[in-house]
């Protein structure tokens, strides 16, 4: 293909064919793929943390687990004076059609919630800091702000396309697809997005200490 021809290709249809192909591409290894359990159960995730005390939330319902699929999740509200936090976390041991992670870019939405900014944030980490996607929503008035990434033993990452692209080199090097997705949600309120970067900061290598990490 010669430059000018290449040139008048638009890049989102570069990315989604790749996306597409990185699909095909681990949906073809679903079979080869073993399944991986966490070293450490997401309950063990401390519940002091950041100056939150967390408590678990009522179980999902099952038509809510019959849409997520997921291997293991936990749901807690952390609370410190004068603002609430809401973590989930999402595991899947092994991931194929129908039972990969569902994206708060499309799950908001549904629940009525409207998306009326989005970018990213940064965490720090161990001296060094990884990006996040922050969420600005609304819904009758209600403002909040939502963290999300997606974590698995070595790796952290924002975006949903780089997500599917690793995922089918995973399955292809490593023979897996274990993941999780990590979302917390705050108040849209002065100082909580600070609140929620330092929760989620010590979130990370607590989640990364249950892959065995």
């Amino acid at each position: 293909m010669n430059n000018s021809v290449r040139s008048r290709i638009p890049l989102h249809l570069i990315g989604t064919v790749l996306l597409l192909s990185a699909t095909l591409a681990a949906a073809k290894l679903t079979a080869y793929r073993k399944t991986e359990n966490l070293v450490q159960p997401l309950e063990s995730i401390e519940r002091q943390i950041a100056g939150f005390t967390g408590a678990d939330k009522p179980a999902l319902t099952d038509g809510v687990l019959a849409q997520l699929k997921p291997t293991a999740y936990i749901s807690r509200t952390y609370r410190k004076p004068g603002l609430e936090a809401d973590l989930f976390i999402s595991y899947y041991a092994q991931q194929r059609a129908g039972e990969s992670m569902h994206s708060p870019k499309h799950c908001l939405p549904g629940a009525g919630w409207e998306i009326w900014d989005y970018g990213s944030a940064e965490i720090p980490i161990n001296g060094g800091s990884v990006k996040v996607n922050k969420y600005s929503i609304a819904n009758s008035g209600q403002r909040m702000l939502v963290l999300y990434w997606y974590q698995s033993k070595g790796r952290i990452i924002a975006s949903e396309y780089t997500g599917k692209l690793l995922l089918a080199g995973d399955a292809l090097l490593q023979n897996s697809t274990a993941a999780s997705i990590v979302r917390i949600i705050v108040p849209d309120q002065p100082g909580a997005l600070e609140a929620a970067r330092s929760l989620a900061s010590e979130i990370i290598p607590q989640v990364r200490r249950c892959f065995g990490g």
